[in-house]
């Protein structure tokens, strides 16, 4: 274990910072799904539907972001800016190509996508309502995010938690006001979740912009620096992004299938499912933030040439988080019923969501340990193809089949299928093990000109 007390200092510091913002980020999904829980469970479903495909597009984007941290630590471990600044604008290029796409899907092709996550019509005519407006908020999702990963490169992560405390905020205050219908505004619902969405989004892109013009100090990033490009580092950029642009493609579309499977179920399993799945995000925040910190951490260390410091460091996080997992579950338990009572569910739904929650009480110690050495260690050590394919295998290979079978073909009950589509978070322990203690993954991803 490390035994500088500095250490465990700034990487709590980090930790916190970055949980918080996740915590509170999620927390607009949590008031916006007890607001249209209370206005009208269809309302829910059509929301929880179109942020299936809003989930698979936030995991695009963290992945162009995550290609920024990963080889943009390095070089700040080198002490080299310059390329730092190139390679953000790489991403933003590759982000807003992504950006593009799924908005022309969107609006030419709504309730296709839609259908994809339920055959309920009067669920998709409420998504489509969700839809046509939350749209609009992807260009400025897309930018923001990978600006905010330019900026953790270089260990600056508190703007990303002033920026989510002013998202909650505002997000809340215009769902009260435009979903019910209050101080004599029109009783939009679901249409009104939007809308706060929307102004949100709009309004922290603008705040992130005048930090960067009027506080930033470290890269002094500028509109004009969005105009390079470097053919030798867009290909070290895209080498590193795309085994994790396809990891986490693929852990979104694998969530958007899981929903998929539970919503062509029963409508109460959607429900069920969303409500569950929301706090389960919450709380999976603190899994979340020491994974994104571990990741700078060793990334920076790697790039800095220390050795010796990689297995020291990498067995000291490996504690920490089997201590985050535990407290992770212990948290979701105690809360769980407190949570629950703020939906207005048919008793029914709202046994069954707890249900969910005490498997997921068990998945979050799990997943708490296997996530972060293999997004934070491995991965933030430059190994992006070993998360890669462990994915694919069992994800793919195992999880999605065997839940399908279980659902449509044995019929089993949601309660099986729900744990069938979680047991990946328990195997992935052992290889995630077995790769950190034993196995080769720090590999410098740096050029030593520095281009």
């Amino acid at each position: 274990m490390v035994r500088d007390k500095s250490f465990y200092k700034e990487f709590f510091a980090v930790m916190l910072t970055l949980v918080l913002q996740q915590v509170i980020t999620l927390s607009v999904n949590l008031a916006d799904n007890i607001m249209l829980g209370a206005y009208s469970e269809t309302a829910l479903s059509g929301v929880a539907a179109v942020n299936q495909i809003q989930f698979v597009y936030q995991q695009m984007m963290t992945a162009v972001g995550e290609g920024v941290v990963i080889l943009g630590t390095q070089y700040y471990g080198k002490g080299k800016l310059a390329p730092i600044r190139t390679i953000a604008s790489i991403a933003m290029h590759t982000g807003l190509l992504i950006m593009a796409g799924l908005f022309l899907l969107a609006s030419f092709f709504p309730s296709r996508l839609l259908s994809v996550f339920t055959t309920d019509e009067a669920i998709i005519a409420e998504g489509m309502a969700y839809l046509r407006i939350i749209r609009f908020t992807y260009l400025f999702f897309a930018m923001t995010q990978i600006l905010l990963a330019t900026l953790r490169s270089v260990g600056t992560v508190r703007i990303a938690l002033g920026l989510s405390i002013w998202s909650f905020i505002v997000n809340c205050l215009i769902n009260y006001t435009l979903i019910y219908g209050h101080f004599g505004a029109p009783r939009m619902g679901a249409a009104g979740a939007a809308v706060g969405t929307l102004t949100a989004r709009v309004t922290e892109f603008l705040i992130l912009v005048f930090y960067i013009v009027r506080k930033e100090k470290t890269l002094r990033l500028t509109p004009r620096m969005y105009l390079r490009t470097d053919p030798v580092l867009r290909k070290d950029y895209l080498k590193v992004m795309a085994p994790v642009f396809l990891v986490g493609s693929l852990w979104g579309l694998n969530t958007a299938a899981q929903n998929a499977i539970l919503g062509h179920m029963t409508a109460r399993a959607i429900a069920a499912n969303s409500v569950a799945s929301t706090l389960f995000l919450l709380v999976k925040s603190m899994a979340v933030g020491t994974s994104s910190a571990a990741s700078i951490f060793i990334g920076r260390t790697v790039g800095e040439g220390e050795e010796k410091k990689l297995g020291l460091y990498s067995r000291t996080l490996q504690v920490l988080f089997v201590l985050v997992g535990l407290c992770s579950g212990v948290i979701l338990f105690v809360i769980r019923i407190p949570v629950l009572s703020l939906y207005q569910l048919e008793p029914a739904t709202r046994e069954m969501a707890d249900t969910f929650l005490r498997i997921l009480c068990v998945v979050i110690v799990t997943m708490s340990y296997q996530m972060p050495v293999n997004t934070g260690i491995v991965r933030g050590g430059g190994d992006s193809r070993f998360v890669m394919k462990l994915d694919l295998v069992s994800i793919w290979g195992i999880v999605i089949p065997l839940s399908f079978l279980m659902a449509f073909v044995v019929k089993a009950s949601p309660v099986v299928v729900v744990c069938c589509l979680n047991a990946d978070q328990v195997f992935k322990c052992v290889p995630a093990f077995l790769k950190v203690n034993y196995g080769h993954w720090a590999k410098k991803l740096t050029r030593e000109s520095g281009v």
